[in-house]
């Protein structure tokens, strides 16, 4: 079982970034996907989740109306576009995946905004 994140990087703030999870090893099309960050000194929080099917997602309320979570089913790929990002978006963003039963996690991609 991998989760792979990219798309991490330094950025300015107002800016963008789009992250990406390849998933393989497991069969994805069942699983609730989620990305998860954690900033230094914090806990790790959930910032996005998509249902199997993509049909449902969930936001925090920090990330809602910048942040857009996606899957691709058929390329066992899930996203994070990422816009408007300011400095409290700094963190290291793991992809998760879940269903009854069986949890996994990526190793993460760290995002810095900064000027």
């Amino acid at each position: 079982v991998q989760l792979v994140e990219s798309g991490g990087g330094l950025v300015q703030p107002g800016g963008s970034l789009r992250l990406s999870c390849a998933a393989s090893g497991f069969t994805f099309s069942s699983f609730v996907m989620s990305w998860y960050r954690q900033a230094p000194g914090k806990q790790r929080e959930l910032v996005a989740s998509i249902i199997s099917t993509g049909g449902s997602t969930n936001y925090a309320d920090s990330v809602k109306g910048r942040f857009t979570i996606s899957r691709d089913n058929a390329k066992n790929m899930v996203y994070l576009q990422m816009n408007n990002l300011n400095s409290e978006d700094t963190a290291v963003y793991y992809c998760h995946g879940w269903r009854l039963g069986a949890v996994y996690w990526g190793q993460g991609t760290q995002v810095t905004v900064s000027s």
